[in-house]
């Protein structure tokens, strides 16, 4: 009975132990601050661990911060007196205070944080906590303390203390409380975010933790549905940009409807964000200008071919056959442009490469467009007629003009389709910055920027379909319409045979050579049985000749040509660490992507970067020239590219000590420009 007794005393006593070790600072003001109080409870547990809690209280108009404060302030610390543990602080969920354009993270009003100390147990917790509250004025305040854990307490005072840190660990986010999926990427100079929730967002908000020399601005949130998208500026403590911040881990709090949660996150590469409704129509209407824009660029001569046998069609023809013929052209250029929605479609999904004008880097496509344009030259030299059945050209309501080398509606589509293929290798401005967007917009997007870029590039066509007047307005025909036709033949000629040069990096020159031997003896074998034998030799003396003539010009004038147009840059590969060393070392970087199926890219070549003032400001002993072929597939110059917000070429970008974010060039490079941001891009040091 008496061991019965002993025993049921000395649970009685591990019951009221706790209390004994309960210990209270009490509500404490600083004289230099009366617009704050703070108050230090702690208790020991059996387990081991010390349990405390820091609660704040602030006057109207003061805040204090969160372990991140965000882009201003110091977060609440404190010193002990006597080595420790780990001491583990939890942090509830902040608010955000935006003044000024400074965001910061912190509380107002009250907050109750919760520690646990770990290790022995000590009898006495003291030391000095700092606290740094601001209103209009920041205050930075100490307030030291010291708590007798051996001092005792009441039952109820322990039960309060109990319910207290309960509550106060009730308000800190845990894992997985609210988002199925959630990706961090980094891009463009900004922290981008996707997360899911099955249940939606209501009204969503993100905390961030500090990243080294980083400074992560308020973040921008558009929510869709299901779908959280993020985007939060990040600069360096100047206000500049960040270095590539892929690869580095990001701790975030996300908090909706009373619920939060805490995640950490690897960033990766940049992620594919919806773009809100609001600025979608300004991507629209930048297409527009875009695809109308690329009837001026200089890889439009086979486009001009084409315009120009669609008018030959036109002669002594109704304004309804002008007005049909010439919506079947536009339907052709804006079919091609959903074809090439198409492509980029099935490869996003197959997770390939994305880009415009990277058709070109597939040699079966290139293939197929020697053979189409071969085609056409030969049709465009009269040594066979398109034709369709009468009751084909009947249903589409159109009469066959069978002068024309491309009859019925057909042709004219046959046409447009062609013109756009061949425009592809061409970037002009607002085309890049629309294709960008489209390709990192949700699928529905990307079918409207490309639709709308076909529409651009239509409005020509579009325009003389909605006015046959202005087709109509030709002189009458004549034996000029034949010699036009030839000439536009010898035009068409001259791309077949520049398209098959870019099978040079795939197939090699000799066979390229080859080829192009067997084509042009081909079209001349057809010239002979069409027109006879006479024809076809007097072609051959006319082509030697010419070709004759041309190398005697050029080397007459060789003097005036070659000097200018010699490379005398030193060209280094294209890296991301070969830009990071170079700003290391205080020089300027110049950054030029080039194909050569891109015909920008050649124009920039010879009346910009060939120029004797750019060539010498390109060789400047603190200037390194960064050059990236995209020919073929590359996946590092995609990537570039991708962080960059391009997706097409030539792609232009000068860096230095006072750029060292990167000022990309316009894709038709002007010389006066290149040479002025170059020489702004200089810093003090050298």
């Amino acid at each position: 009975m008496l061991n019965l007794s002993k025993t049921a005393l000395f649970c009685l006593l591990l019951l009221w132990m706790p209390a004994l070790w309960a210990a209270d600072s009490g509500w404490r003001v600083s004289p230099q601050n009366d617009h704050a109080k703070v108050r230090l409870r702690a208790e020991p547990s059996i387990s081991g661990e010390t349990r405390m809690l820091l609660a704040v209280q602030l006057e109207d108009g003061w805040k204090t911060y969160w372990r991140s404060p965000g882009e201003g302030g110091i977060a609440p610390t404190i010193v002990w007196d006597q080595p420790l543990g780990a001491v583990k602080w939890f942090w509830p969920v902040p608010q955000r205070f935006d003044v000024s354009g400074i965001s910061t993270q912190g509380y107002h009003e009250q907050v109750m944080l919760p520690i646990v100390i770990s290790g022995k147990r000590p009898k006495t917790l003291s030391g000095t906590l700092t606290l740094s509250t601001c209103s209009n004025v920041c205050i930075l305040t100490d307030y030291p303390f010291s708590l007798d854990l051996s001092s005792s307490v009441s039952t109820e005072d322990q039960q309060q203390f109990a319910h207290d840190f309960a509550q106060a660990m009730g308000q800190v986010p845990i894992a997985n409380a609210l988002t199925q999926q959630i990706q961090a990427g980094y891009g463009n100079g900004e922290v981008q975010i996707l997360a899911l929730r099955e249940g939606g967002w209501q009204q969503p908000a993100l905390f961030f933790d500090t990243l080294d020399d980083v400074d992560l601005g308020k973040p921008i949130v558009s929510v869709q549905g299901k779908q959280l998208s993020v985007r939060v500026p990040a600069t360096d403590g100047w206000g500049e940009g960040t270095a590539d911040l892929r690869g580095k881990p990001l701790t975030m709090v996300i908090t909706d409807a009373g619920l939060a949660q805490e995640a950490t996150l690897t960033i990766g590469p940049a992620l594919t964000l919806p773009a809100s409704s609001s600025a979608f129509w300004s991507w629209i209407l930048m297409a527009l200008a875009g695809g109308l824009i690329l009837n001026l660029m200089p890889c439009v001569l086979p486009v001009l071919a084409m315009k120009l046998g669609s008018i030959l069609q036109t002669e002594h023809q109704t304004r309804r056959q002008v007005r049909w013929q010439f919506l079947a052209s536009s339907a052709g250029i804006i079919s091609s442009f959903w074809l090439l929605a198409l492509l980029m479609t099935v490869l996003r999904l197959g997770n390939h490469a994305l880009g415009w004008g990277i058709q070109f880097q597939n040699p079966w496509f290139i293939g197929f467009m020697v053979l189409v344009t071969a085609l056409f030259t030969a049709n465009l030299f009269g040594l066979f007629e398109i034709q369709l059945s009468s009751s084909l050209n009947s249903r589409i309501a159109a009469p066959r003009v069978e002068r024309s080398g491309a009859s019925g509606m057909a042709g004219h589509f046959g046409q447009g389709a062609l013109a756009t293929l061949l425009a592809t290798p061409c970037s002009a401005p607002f085309l890049g910055t629309a294709v960008a967007f489209a390709l990192a917009a949700p699928l529905p997007a990307l079918w409207g920027i490309f639709t709308a870029l076909g529409v651009g590039m239509s409005l020509p066509w579009l325009a003389v379909a909605a006015w046959p007047t202005l087709a109509l307005c030709l002189p009458r025909p004549g034996r000029w319409m034949s010699h036009l036709r030839i000439a536009m033949g010898v035009l068409m000629l001259a791309s077949s045979l520049w398209l098959l040069s870019l099978m040079i990096s795939h197939i090699g020159l000799q066979a390229v050579m080859v080829s192009a031997g067997v084509l042009l003896l081909a079209l001349l074998v057809a010239i002979g049985w069409r027109y006879g034998a006479r024809a076809a030799a007097i072609v051959s003396l006319i082509s030697v000749l010419i070709i004759g003539a041309l190398l005697l010009a050029g080397s007459l004038t060789a003097n005036l040509w070659r000097k200018p147009l010699h490379d005398n840059i030193l060209w280094q590969p294209l890296t991301e660490s070969a830009i990071k060393k170079a700003l290391r070392e205080h020089k300027r970087v110049f950054v030029d992507i080039t194909a050569d199926w891109c015909v920008t890219c050649k124009v920039n070549k010879i009346h910009v970067l060939m120029r004797d003032d750019v060539q010498q400001a390109l060789q400047a002993p603190d200037v390194v020239a960064l050059r990236g072929d995209w020919t073929r597939p590359s996946a590092d110059i995609t990537q570039f590219l991708r962080e960059r917000g391009s997706v097409a070429i030539p792609f232009n970008q000068i860096y230095g000590p006072q750029q060292p974010q990167g000022v990309v060039l316009s894709p038709l490079l002007d010389r006066d420009i290149l040479l002025k941001v170059l020489a702004d891009a200089k810093g003090n040091k050298e």
